[in-house]
């Protein structure tokens, strides 16, 4: 591949395996001995366990055991923590239900395991499952989070009255107060953010080894953080001491958040091997993913607006109800709480905001990040509200937000963030320039003439990644430091090892990480290798999400690099007999500034291997690592504008032209960031207009399949129009700001804003289906009725 550096468009390294087969993801792996387990699944939304039989069970062929939640229980398994604490405004802590792997006494969503079948072979302990008898005694359920508030609804843990996690606020209530008294004109809107299923490529596996000798674990798992998993596994549910477990996450086939978390099924074969002393292998099938992999989004959310006579934003009052399901996930009370109302200042220099958040248990699969996690919630409100706004005053919606934009920095907003840089004018004129902003009043009319509807709609969308620091995020109720690892091994020959606790599930690590050690040392990237998803060869790491691995990830390994530059030019200048200071570093050679005098850094490496001629007292090898803790958040901005076409017979929408215009600071390889955007543009229309997890009143998830759950395919989306600005990042060394996000963030509220200027009528709720939006389409032709 050549030295390919900072800003080359390099094909993806790792592409080769993927394309031809040869990845190797957890359902690759085999073990001698090796059995299979399947889960005993509640059919209930909400039942009594009154008696498990699984005699007839273990009487089929090939059946090793049939594991209950007794048992678990009784060996000491601790239970699922929430690993953020959040506490109400009246200071009181958050309400955590129990959650145990292995229910024994009480199910609460549909699809909850009671118990596991562990067999010779997947078919045999499948077949085996279902001959489990489960006496349940089936309670009342409730899938709506405001209905669970009110009085009479079913509860679901004792620990939480009314259901209700927490009461959180945050900003000046006073404040805000004020600025709606003072108000020329107030804004209100009522929004739903829609439920939804992550469903990436690859389902969750697990492979659980108990080497009964060592008295030691292996897991090999589909995880974006593989050092957690291994912290959560041993400190909190008792499964081994740290030192006595080894996680390994191979290839990973996608994961948008949802593999961030510790499940049950991990923490079960884990259990298991030892209980059966043979490896355990359990790979979920789509139906379970549905079932049981942590959903997104599910809020509800009433917001008012003031605005001044010169329509300039005052205060901002929100109130959310959050649905986190049957139980608190690993990070979910974070999600509505620091990573959705912290964003709600948006783009805008918003003086006085109020947000009030309720979070609510439900007899639904629990609640958790997914890609974007709060900030896609928070912006969809914002930039909601903000075109509603612009519409009701009669002001162009381009226009009215450029009247409010933040325009200094650092810009500290009312509700704790603190804005680095930005230029948010610059990706709004880039966007209404790539679309024609100014011609679309003619592309209506003509679209008109067709007897189509037409419309435009804008998201100006910031968020916060990278996030950090660890000890702000401490104070806030945190339980782990956000920080990143990585170590770098020069070997003696000149090639590099690169060892990061950051985890790549798709985002091409192995390419962009080689492309910063090709800049910086002007090798080959081929001569780069990225080792990372293994806690044996890892020390330690935060992993992947929160678009943190450029910004926190890669500035730890610059810091590592530092340590090695500093080190080569101190064996250099010995060598040849320069000053230390004289010593550069250009086009893979180390030189004596103003001479003839050069090494090429792979001899460099192998005189410190060699240690035959090194400065006194220095140790040989050329081996070093850093952590890297940041000072800020990162905070990616941009606009995105969405032109849609709307056949008003069907409601049928189609999306005729997007335009992403996007600031990510420094860019490692365009081509990747492209297709981050692309891949989020498309997961944010696929919330906007097809996807919904939908429950009925007894808790039955009614979308658990691709039958019944729309994915968007290829038809259902545009050629997008791509382009960035850079402001650069003052808060990492390499001036990032992260791409992961990003698409899956602003997308939502441009579609919706498009479609809801093209039928006239903002009463629309995502998904926006073709049914809903002929419906709304009918209703707005509607003659209203005399009073």
């Amino acid at each position: 591949m050549g030295v390919q550096g900072i800003g080359a468009r390099a094909l993806r390294k790792e592409d080769k395996r993927f394309i031809t087969g040869k990845g190797r993801y957890t359902d690759d792996m085999t073990l001698p001995r090796m059995t299979y387990a399947a889960f005993v699944r509640s059919p209930h939304a909400h039942a009594k366990v009154k008696g498990i039989d699984a005699s007839a069970a273990l009487d089929m062929p090939g059946v090793e055991a049939v594991l209950t939640g007794e048992q678990l229980v009784g060996d000491g398994v601790g239970n699922l923590i929430c690993g953020w604490m959040i506490h109400s405004k009246d200071g009181t802590p958050m309400k955590m239900g129990a959650w145990r792997a292995l229910e024994p006494e009480t199910v609460r969503f549909a699809g909850q395991a009671v118990a596991v079948v562990i067999a010779e072979t997947q078919a045999q302990a499948r077949d085996a499952a279902d001959a489990v008898v489960v006496d349940y005694e089936e309670l009342p359920a409730v899938v709506d989070p405001i209905a669970a508030m009110a009085d009479g609804a079913p509860q679901l843990h004792p620990e939480a009255p009314g259901n209700l996690i927490y009461d959180w606020e945050i900003g000046d209530e006073a404040a805000a107060n004020a600025a709606f008294a003072s108000a020329a004109h107030v804004t209100r809107l009522v929004v739903s953010n829609n439920r939804l299923v992550p469903n990436p490529m690859e389902p969750r596996a697990a492979l659980a080894d108990y080497d009964t000798a060592e008295e030691h674990f292996t897991l090999y798992t589909t995880s974006q953080n593989p050092h957690v998993a291994r912290l959560v596994l041993s400190a909190f549910y008792n499964i081994a001491p740290e030192h006595k477990l080894r996680v390994i996450a191979p290839d990973v086939g996608g994961g948008f958040g949802s593999k961030i978390y510790i499940y049950p099924e991990e923490m079960v074969c884990l259990w298991a091997s030892k209980r059966v002393g043979r490896p355990v292998k359990w790979v979920c099938d789509r139906t379970e993913a549905f079932l049981t992999d942590a959903h997104g989004r599910d809020h509800r959310t009433e917001a008012e607006l003031a605005l001044d006579a010169n329509h300039k934003v005052t205060g901002f009052r929100v109130r959310t109800v959050a649905n986190l399901g049957a139980y608190m996930s690993l990070f979910s009370s974070s999600v509505p709480t620091y990573l959705y109302a912290t964003l709600l200042s948006g783009q805008y220099d918003i003086p006085a905001i109020h947000c009030n958040v309720k979070t609510v248990y439900t007899n639904t699969t629990p609640v958790d990040a997914y890609r974007g996690a709060g900030r896609p919630e928070a912006t969809y409100l914002v930039e909601r509200i903000m075109e509603t706004a612009a519409r009701e005053v009669g002001l162009s919606p381009a226009e009215f937000r450029r009247r409010n934009f933040i325009r200094t920095f650092p810009h500290q907003t009312p509700v704790i963030m603190c804005y680095d840089a930005g230029d948010y004018d610059a990706t709004l004129d880039a966007a209404l320039k790539a679309i024609d902003y100014d011609g679309f009043p003619a592309r209506k009319a003509e679209a008109a003439s067709r007897g189509k509807l037409r419309g435009i709609g804008l998201s100006c969308y910031i968020e916060a990644c990278g996030i950090a620091p660890s000890a702000a995020v401490g104070s806030l109720g945190a339980g782990v430091g956000l920080w990143e690892s990585a170590e770098v091994r020069v070997n003696p020959v000149g090639t590099i090892e690169v060892l990061t606790g950051a985890h790549s599930h798709g985002q091409g690590h192995e390419t962009t990480f080689a492309q910063l050690i090709s800049e910086r040392f002007g090798v080959d990237t081929e001569a780069v290798s990225i080792v990372h998803g293994d806690t044996d060869k890892v020390q330690f790491g935060m992993g992947t999400y929160g678009s943190r691995s450029g910004a926190v990830g890669m500035s730890a390994v610059v810091k590592a690099l530092d340590k090695v530059e500093a080190k080569a030019k101190k064996i250099a200048a010995h060598l040849m007999e320069a000053a230390e200071g004289d010593i550069v570093f250009e086009g893979g050679e180390l030189k004596v500034a103003g001479t003839d005098k050069s090494m090429p850094f792979f001899q460099v490496a192998l005189a410190a291997y060699t240690a035959h001629n090194l400065p006194a007292g220095m140790e040989p090898g050329l081996k070093e690592g850093a952590f890297y803790d940041p000072t800020n958040f990162t905070f990616p901005a941009g606009t995105y504008v969405c032109e849609v076409e709307i056949d008003p017979d069907t409601g049928k929408t189609e999306i005729v032209n997007f335009v992403a215009a996007d600031d990510f600071g420094k860019i490692i390889n365009p081509m990747i960031v492209e297709g981050q955007v692309h891949g989020g543009l498309t997961q944010g229309i696929g919330q906007a207009l097809l996807e919904n997890a939908s429950y009925s009143d007894s808790g039955q998830l009614l979308t658990g399949s691709f039958m019944d759950y729309a994915m968007p395919r290829a038809d259902d989306v545009p050629s997008y129009t791509l382009m960035t600005t850079e402001t650069i990042c003052p808060g990492n060394p390499l001036g990032m700001k992260g791409c992961g996000e990003a698409g899956a963030i602003g997308s939502p509220p441009a579609v919706m804003n498009a479609i809801t200027d093209a039928i006239g009528t903002n009463d629309l709720s995502m998904p926006a289906t073709p049914e809903k939006v002929w419906l709304a389409i009918q209703a707005s032709r509607m003659p209203v009725a005399a009073e």
